[in-house]
């Protein structure tokens, strides 16, 4: 990745705290790749249709096969754009689901990109994600060349009673690491926030511990925690929680900020929930910073811009990695907006989008016959 100064990179990096954590680890690394670099870019037609997609470049199955699990209040999914449109979220797949799978993986024959299993929650239903594993496995025969492999769950389906299929299935299809979700180290405190379905298993503190050990001892494990008031907000709260994580034994643990929604989102309960909720990621990591007690052995390592995100990666004296991180949507839609692809997500529906809203952006309708190879 390219090492770039702070004047070149996106909106996305102008933190106050952002050139004091630049001089700390002598540089940024940009995932993005500068517009005028050939080398950063993948040409490809897709859909009759030449295309720039930017290299590093993930792909999401988006799930959704039935509502989630959790019903967190901060869920980014219940977002709705001003401009109206069909949620992702309530899209549910049709009996021809994999088979147009099957066909925009074809049509992304020779693609570098990663798998990203993210959505509403993508183990809620054991053997949908069992099918889906089976479908991105061999659709790499004639499809994408993967590098990585990444889920992101709240554990559900790994408690339930198929957990332990799932679980070894995770080797088999290559997984590279989990990215586990919980936003408190205390039982009750994270049930407040992620407002687990009384008859799913993984609400309770227990269960969830046992089963993230599992987990960890199959694949790397990262926990991932969403900062926000009544949740982890406070330096204390910080080094509870990497406590915590290593019993859990998690490898990494990713705080991240609320993402920052700019103008094009309606003002609806979600919305309002991230204004009024929100833990400022620079304040907190400042603090942190600044606590001897918390941040004692800690070593600053890297510094990241993506293209609509930047984190600080950092490792604590008892080997810990841990990451923080903020996002930007405004600065998301700005880049969906020039016509490069820097993300690839399949919908229920059979469309094959450049973003993360459907019918927007379409480059594949699995649906259309004629259009799939």
């Amino acid at each position: 990745m390219e090492q770039v100064a702070v004047a070149d990179l996106p909106r996305s990096a102008s933190s106050p705290l952002f050139e004091r954590l630049r001089r700390a680890v002598h540089g940024v690394t940009l995932r993005t790749p500068p517009l005028n670099e050939a080398a950063r870019w993948h040409t490809h037609t897709i859909g009759g249709i030449e295309r720039r997609l930017a290299q590093p470049l993930t792909f999401t199955p988006y799930a959704s096969v039935k509502p989630c699990s959790a019903r967190c209040g901060f869920c980014s999914e219940n977002l709705r754009k001003a401009g109206g449109g069909t949620s992702a979220s309530r899209l549910r797949p049709a009996s021809g689901y994999f088979d147009g799978l099957s066909r925009a993986l074809r049509a992304l024959r020779g693609v570098p990109l990663s798998w990203s299993l993210s959505g509403l929650e993508t183990s809620d239903d054991a053997d949908w994600m069992l099918r889906l594993l089976h479908t991105l496995a061999a659709g790499e025969s004639e499809g994408p060349v993967v590098e990585d492999r990444v889920l992101y769950t709240n554990g559900a389906g790994f408690a339930g009673p198929q957990g332990e299929v799932l679980r070894r299935a995770l080797p088999s299809f290559g997984m590279s690491w989990l990215e586990l979700s919980r936003h408190h180290h205390d039982g009750a405190a994270n049930q407040a926030i992620m407002r687990f379905r009384p008859e799913v298993a993984i609400g309770y503190q227990t269960v969830f511990e046992r089963t993230a050990r599992r987990l960890a001892d199959t694949v790397a494990l990262r926990l991932v925690c969403i900062l926000q008031r009544g949740g982890i907000a406070q330096p204390p709260d910080v080094a509870a929680y990497l406590a915590w994580a290593r019993e859990c034994g998690a490898g990494t643990v990713v705080f991240r900020e609320f993402s920052r929604l700019g103008d094009g989102y309606r003002d609806n309960a979600t919305a309002r929930h991230l204004r009024t909720e929100r833990v400022s990621m620079d304040a907190l990591l400042t603090a942190c910073l600044d606590d001897p007690g918390v941040s004692r052995g800690w070593t600053l390592e890297s510094l990241t811009e993506g293209y609509y995100f930047w984190n600080l990666r950092l490792r604590t004296g008892n080997g810990l990695t841990v990451v923080f991180e903020s996002a930007d949507y405004g600065a998301m839609h700005a880049r969906h907006a020039t016509g490069d692809v820097y993300k690839l997500v399949y919908f229920a529906d059979g469309q094959l989008c450049a973003g993360w809203e459907p019918g927007h952006d379409v480059l594949l309708d699995t649906r259309i016959a004629q259009a799939c190879p």
